[in-house]
């Protein structure tokens, strides 16, 4: 069989799964603005608003270590269906809780389905993509999340208007028909085999599989913890990790929690601007992904993550200078084309280590995504109560830098394939 190259059209199955990330966003950006509006009716507070939506990222990160050990027993495809249908079932009983704490559990349970559609597609996502497409494939998958949560939102905010239970039983919808097309679309046939180690490994990439002096083997799935101890051990897994770190902390914590109050008290601006910002940043990061996932590809993935985690830490130490609208909008677009590498070449990077189906190395990978968009935004506003938006900021920065030091820590790689 010809080997796929960069020129050769992605695999069926990266589709399949970009169409179900683009379903499960859209539903997830519908429901969220309708939580605090349906918990308010509870007659609880602002506190309790937070703790209802914490409760499904907590779970969340809990249980993916669980998800991943279940996708090295069970599969990809079983596991992913599993979890769009719990999180589907546990999203419509949600809307008819009785009460609080029902309601909380339900998101609990919603938070442990979705750390296990997670896991599972990221780890067939890479399993399927040969290494040469690896960065595409990435990159592909995480344009189906951007557009769905862009486009979510707005149609929430209606379907909210007419009833906060309404966008509960949509989203629900919407799981239940993107785990109808995986169980259709991604057949076991049309599945890679299971073999002991991933196809198609850069042989200069940490010289995993090499055999050279410092190689290291990546056992059959199962074995060594699942591939994950080998996988520690790769200074390219490690630089991943620290990367995902960062995107969790600020991509998915920060800017969410942050940036609004920060042009509202600190520029003295509108809501308005701040979700022209935030826009900004979305559209960069779409826009950055037609050519991010290629870069990683062809560029290499070291000088590609190096790229994005420079390009996110200089956007981000903008905010540490004296506040400037003008200064605040050109680091919202900066971080998000930084962004758009640090979604597709840190799971690129995954791929390369993990064995064929290395759930608890994805797992891990995932994991330290949900820990920084748990921890940051409570660090951020501790500092900035404690000190200032600026030392925040800076704060936040540091962690992205930390992600360009692992990567310059890494062996220099070639293009795969």
């Amino acid at each position: 069989m010809r080997p796929r190259g960069k020129d050769t059209p992605l695999p069926r199955e990266v589709g399949v799964l970009a169409i179900v990330a683009f379903v499960v966003a859209l539903g997830f950006g519908i429901v969220a603005p309708a939580i605090p509006l349906f918990v308010r009716d509870y007659g609880v507070g602002t506190t309790a608003v937070g703790f209802a939506v914490s409760a499904f990222a907590f779970f969340r990160f809990v249980s993916a270590f669980a998800g991943g050990s279940l996708v090295e027993r069970l599969g990809e495809r079983a596991v992913l269906a599993a979890g769009l249908a719990i999180v589907a079932v546990a999203t419509a009983a949600a809307a008819l809780a009785g009460n609080f704490p029902l309601f909380v559990a339900l998101r609990a349970a919603g938070g442990v389905g979705s750390a296990m559609f997670t896991v599972a597609a990221l780890s067939l996502l890479l399993r399927t993509a040969p290494a040469a497409q690896r960065g595409r494939a990435a990159a592909t998958y995480q344009g189906g999340f951007i557009l769905g949560g862009i486009a979510g939102p707005a149609a929430g905010g209606f379907l909210a208007e007419v009833s906060p239970r309404l966008p509960f039983f949509v989203y629900g919808g919407f799981l239940l028909i993107a785990g109808v097309v995986a169980l259709v679309l991604l057949r076991p046939a049309a599945l890679p085999p299971v073999t002991g180690v991933a196809t198609g490994v850069p042989p200069a990439l940490d010289q995993v599989n090499a055999g050279g002096p410092s190689s290291v083997a990546v056992p059959p799935a199962g074995a060594d913890g699942g591939g994950l101890r080998a996988a520690l051990r790769s200074r390219a897994y490690v630089a991943a990790l620290v990367a995902n770190l960062g995107v969790g902390w600020v991509l998915f914590g920060v800017r969410n929690s942050l940036v609004p109050l920060y042009v509202t008290e600190e520029l003295g601006k509108t809501v308005a601007w701040a979700g022209a910002g935030l826009l900004a940043g979305s559209v960069a990061q779409a826009v950055g992904l037609l050519r991010a996932g290629r870069l990683a590809d062809t560029w290499g993935r070291r000088p590609s993550l190096l790229l994005g985690s420079g390009l996110a830490t200089a956007a981000i130490a903008v905010l540490v200078l004296p506040p400037s609208t003008a200064a605040f909008l050109l680091s919202m677009a900066t971080f998000g084309l930084g962004a758009s590498l640090l979604a597709s070449v840190p799971a690129a990077v995954v791929g390369d280590v993990s064995p064929a189906r290395g759930g608890r190395v994805v797992a891990v990978f995932q994991m330290v995504a949900d820990l920084g968009a748990v921890v940051g935004p409570l660090a951020a506003g501790w500092l900035t109560d404690t000190f200032s938006y600026q030392v925040a900021f800076a704060v936040s920065a540091a962690v992205l830098g930390a992600a360009l030091l692992a990567a310059l820590a890494m062996p220099r790689d070639r293009p795969a394939g």
